[in-house]
């Protein structure tokens, strides 16, 4: 054991507690820009701004911080992102109200010649647009959170982010325009699409969402009927900000369930697939799942016990069609805590007190582990990611707390621009119709 045993509820507060630091420490205080990952010299994230800003409300909620700081960083961060550059130069912050997807943590302007993500500003935006609900006083500071938070949302020309297509682009390059992949087929972007459909300003066009779900797949899995995505954070992220829970769309009503149960199947099905282990992982149970886009041990081939082992260092792995490489991420399991708790619980409480994955971290759970790569770290349980990312601590707290108090989603039900865009992509029922 590495600490004393606690309750499930103090479990979930340190887990929320922990998390919150990373943003607390890995973050510029002049412009709010959190670091993509603890190492050195690493740029910023968009997607982790993004979640930082929805992250401060819990915290407030919870006492990790003062709601006057959290109102200094999140005004901070959000007149950056307002004033920062916006044009079609290769070293600005954005073009048509979206950001690339690394920054520079001082200057805030474009590295590494990554590309302008509309996926990674939807998660700015809705991180914005919940600050903005939350802090909701009159007072000079919390009237500005407001203001800033809906101009933000209202510049992104969603309409521009199609390419003259239907479905919306992945990016853009200044050196060469659009790249050519598109959000089509069941992932992250459900909450993309509906942020663009929300809007009074750039709205995407009615066949966008159509053109998206054309590539769904429906399949079975250890006796589970659910829209497949391999990754497990693609079943989770959307749902950081919108109760999917009785509201269905076209297909969905097609299908009898609603997006929380068909996350709810997937998690069962990482726990499934673990527990058959068709590969023969080293530690794969029904207390040692979650698997997803993480941090590996490789790229490297290695025979392991007689068995030719393939490692993989970052990629999108999933289950039951892979990549799969022995890699869990612990963070991953956490997020998932509203959709299955009766296994996610008893999973954490695995991972805290018989794998150490806490033991000597600032922030929580290190990224991943993998105990079957024969490269050992400190940990007796295998190989540990050395690092830390703003997007995985981002939904510990978040999914935490709404699990804990619905914080997120009922601040995101009282947002009229997520109403909208949820009905114009054809969702109806539940908690909708009392609106």
């Amino acid at each position: 054991m590495t600490q004393k045993k606690l309750s499930q509820q103090a479990e979930l507060e340190m887990l929320q507690r922990e998390s919150f630091s990373y943003f607390m420490h890995e973050t510029n205080p002049k412009n709010g820009l959190v670091i993509d990952k603890s190492a050195p010299g690493w740029p910023a994230s968009v997607a982790a701004v993004g979640l930082a800003l929805a992250a401060y409300p819990v915290a407030v909620e919870r006492g990790f911080i003062p709601r006057a700081e959290a109102i200094t960083r999140v005004l901070t961060t959000l007149k950056f992102f307002w004033n920062s550059p916006q044009g079609p130069e290769p070293d600005a912050t954005g073009y048509k109200g979206f950001y690339y997807h690394f920054l520079d943590m001082s200057t805030g302007r474009r590295v590494w010649n990554c590309e302008l993500s509309t996926i990674d500003s939807a998660f700015l935006l809705a991180g914005a647009l919940t600050a903005g609900r939350y802090f909701d006083a009159a007072t000079k500071d919390e009237t500005e959170i407001r203001t800033l938070a809906e101009a933000l949302y209202l510049r992104a020309d969603w309409q521009w982010a199609q390419a003259n297509g239907g479905a919306v682009s992945m990016g853009w390059l200044p050196e060469s325009g659009f790249i050519p992949y598109r959000w089509k087929g069941y992932d992250e972007a459900l909450l993309l699409y509906i942020l663009g459909f929300g809007s009074p300003t750039h709205p995407l066009s009615d066949n966008s969402y159509e053109d998206w779900a054309s590539e769904y797949k429906w399949e079975n899995s250890y006796g589970y009927d659910y829209l497949y995505a391999g990754s497990l954070f693609t079943h989770q992220l959307s749902h950081i900000w919108i109760d999917f829970r009785g509201i269905q769309d076209t297909f969905m009503r097609t299908k009898g369930i609603d997006y929380f149960e068909n996350s709810r199947r997937a998690t069962v099905v990482q726990q499934q697939y673990a527990i058959d282990n068709p590969h023969g992982f080293v530690g794969y149970g029904a207390c040692c799942w979650g698997i997803t886009a993480s941090d590996g041990p490789g790229p490297i081939s290695l025979e392991v016990n007689g068995v030719k082992r393939e490692f993989f260092d970052y990629v999108a792995r999933g289950v039951p069609h892979g990549p799969d490489d022995g890699t869990i991420a612990p963070w991953v399991v956490v997020a998932s805590l509203p959709f299955a708790p009766e296994i996610v619980l008893p999973t954490i409480d695995h991972f805290i007190h018989e794998i150490g994955l806490k033991a000597g971290n600032p922030y929580g759970f290190k990224a991943t582990y993998n105990p079957t790569y024969p490269g050992k770290s400190h940990n007796p349980y295998g190989w540990v990611s050395h690092w830390h990312f703003g997007i995985n601590e981002g939904p510990i707290i978040l999914m935490v707390e709404n699990y804990r108090s619905e914080l997120l989603w009922h601040l995101m039900r009282d947002c009229p621009y997520i109403a909208t865009g949820l009905r114009r992509a054809g969702f109806a029922g539940g908690w909708l119709g009392t609106q």
